[in-house]
């Protein structure tokens, strides 16, 4: 008795599967494109966004100056989006901002178009070009629209972003020092300070342009030495002032130290 109650149901969601299989088969073959439009509506609804945008894309070059046109074209990047198909979403939000520019969805759709792009954002040790389209996408709309209801995640978007490309400007000169091109560690971290001045990496770098500078002059010809150390003391001395009571001021010091020695030594062999 217990199997036949099992099988019963199993049957009926069989036949209504089918049945429901059935009927989308037919819409797609159809060719009237208002019971196509309303079927994509309700799939939406349901989440079904696979469905809804296989029948969006059925409609939506014969719609075109249609009422149905603009929601549908709206839904239909939404679709994309649900189906974390970011590029095609970001396009699509991108398209219907270019032709229904004054529509009541534009302001949500341009939000959209900027979140799909950070959607694309990658690891901060990755190219980082969806990142910069995605900062300058929302920092546009917030410029543009300061009290919208989206305006305040977009800046934290941004923030999020930024702080995201700080990362890999400043991994990228800790590699160069790690790789020991002191020259090109040096000159991306002078870059970063100067690119970045509110960064949270900002006191590090300016330790690491001492440390930098020590190592270089320690692996350098003799020749060099002497001005290569003076950098580091510079280097130092600019950073003591800067951060009195940095938690890298210990290590420093040692690098301070260090050049100074030398600095007085080649002063006593050349008097």
């Amino acid at each position: 008795m217990i199997k036949s109650y099992i099988k019963i149901p199993l049957i009926g969601l069989i036949c209504l599967l089918i049945a429901s299989c059935t009927k989308y088969q037919k819409l797609r073959k159809s060719t009237d494109w208002k019971p196509k439009y309303e079927a994509a509506m309700k799939y939406y609804e349901k989440k079904d966004f696979a469905r809804a945008t296989a029948l969006f894309e059925d409609i939506l070059p014969i719609i075109r100056g249609t009422k149905e046109a603009e929601s549908a074209n709206f839904y239909y990047a939404y679709a994309h989006y649900y189906q974390d198909l970011f590029i095609l979403s970001a396009h699509y939000f991108e398209t219907f901002l270019e032709v229904y520019s004054r529509s009541d969805m534009a302001l949500e759709a341009n939000y959209m178009y900027g979140y799909s792009l950070y959607m694309q954002s990658p690891e901060f040790d990755l190219d980082q070009t969806p990142s910069y389209e995605a900062i300058n996408v929302l920092q546009n709309f917030i410029n543009q629209y300061p009290s919208s209801e989206f305006a305040e995640n977009s800046g934290s978007i941004v923030n999020e972003l930024e702080l995201k490309l700080e990362r890999k400007d400043f991994e990228s000169a800790k590699l160069y020092f790690k790789l020991k091109k002191y020259e090109a560690a040096i000159v991306t971290l002078e870059n970063f300070i100067k690119e970045f001045p509110g960064s949270s990496f900002q006191e590090e770098a300016f330790f690491l342009t001492i440390q930098t500078a020590h190592d270089y002059a320690q692996v350098s010809i003799r020749s060099v030495q002497n001005e290569r150390f003076e950098s580091c003391v510079d280097k130092y001395q600019s950073f003591v002032d800067k951060y009195p009571n940095s938690d890298f001021l210990e290590a420093a010091e040692k690098y301070y130290v260090n050049s100074t020695d030398f600095l007085s030594k080649f002063a006593t062999r050349n008097n």
